[in-house]
């Protein structure tokens, strides 16, 4: 069984040989190299599909999907972690009989790096600051991950292998998550509520869905003074004048992105420290990216098939 269209909304950062094994999986399969910019723009795109694939870029709403009748099946060739933080409005599309796949794990390996990275050049003093001045250390004199308290608010996938980095270099590892992890408890890590999980650490590192935010004022004052946060989420887990708050202090804050810092007014912050690209987004993501994409696609034809 084969799609009769498939749509590729925009650009999709597949491999260049799972884009070619579209085909495999359509009659007829239209690849757009720009993103669309407008409802009107992306209706068009689709026009009769009863297949697309989208990244994260593009917004695919009820404003445009009620126009697209003989739409069957939406690709997500990026994280779906929630219906509600999704770009697609996954809801009405399952309420118009489109199915919906996204994917989950691709690019965690690159985000521990830049944890891990970055870390140690903070307590190390390795290189230069974001001004381009000689980095001192964190605490005046260079300094090991050894012992290191250190806690992680979402302890999902990418957190638990940001976790077990830094155990491995011989951190002391507490979590805070919506539910316990008895995995994670077996290797030593320490569940505590948020405001001790503050309270308890000098580093702090969100690793929470997107547009969850659990950061208020109440919470940087428990967090309190001469801590450093790093954010690997795709947008803040903060509310943002509690955070320039508390920034007034002798407080650092790491993210590798602008969705993850959210706001460009703090991106020459002397205590921000934001490269601006996605650490996730390496080589090695893309194949495991592509890979899934066409896992999803053949599990769902299987499944029609079998219908």
């Amino acid at each position: 069984m084969k799609f009769r269209k498939l749509v590729a909304l925009e650009p999709l950062n597949l491999i260049p040989s799972a884009e070619n094994d579209l085909g495999s999986f359509a009659e007829e399969v239209i690849i757009y190299r720009d993103r669309p910019q407008t409802a009107t723009e992306i209706i068009q795109r689709i026009g009769d599909a009863d297949a697309v694939l989208v990244s994260y870029t593009t917004t695919l709403g009820k404003d445009s999907l009620a126009y697209c009748p003989n739409l069957k099946y939406i690709g997500m060739c990026c994280s779906l972690y929630s219906p509600e933080s999704a770009n697609v409005d996954i809801s009405y599309a399952n309420s118009r009989g489109i199915a919906v796949d996204g994917i989950r794990d691709y690019g965690d390996e690159g985000v521990v790096e830049y944890v891990v990275s970055e870390l140690i050049r903070c307590l190390h003093g390795f290189g230069n600051l974001p001004s381009g001045k000689p980095r001192k250390p964190w605490s005046g004199i260079p300094r090991e991950i050894t012992g290191l308290k250190a806690g992680i608010i979402g302890l999902g996938k990418s957190g638990g292998m940001i976790a077990d980095a830094l155990h491995f270099f011989g951190a002391d590892l507490s979590y805070f998550s919506r539910t316990r992890k008895p995995e994670a408890e077996n290797k030593g890590f320490r569940y505590l509520p948020l405001r001790e999980l503050l309270q308890d650490n000098e580093v702090l590192i969100t690793c929470l869905n997107k547009n969850t935010v659990l950061l208020y004022e109440s919470e940087f004052q428990h967090l309190g003074n001469r801590k450093i946060v790093f954010n690997t989420g795709l947008s803040p887990a903060w509310q943002e004048e509690a955070l320039i708050k508390w920034l007034e202090g002798d407080n650092l804050l790491y993210c590798d992105t602008l969705g993850a810092l959210g706001s460009e007014k703090l991106l020459n912050h002397p205590k921000v420290n934001c490269m601006q690209v996605s650490s996730g987004r390496t080589s090695q993501a893309f194949i495991r990216l592509s890979e899934k994409v066409l896992a999803n696609l053949t599990a769902h034809l299987k499944k029609q098939s079998a219908r």
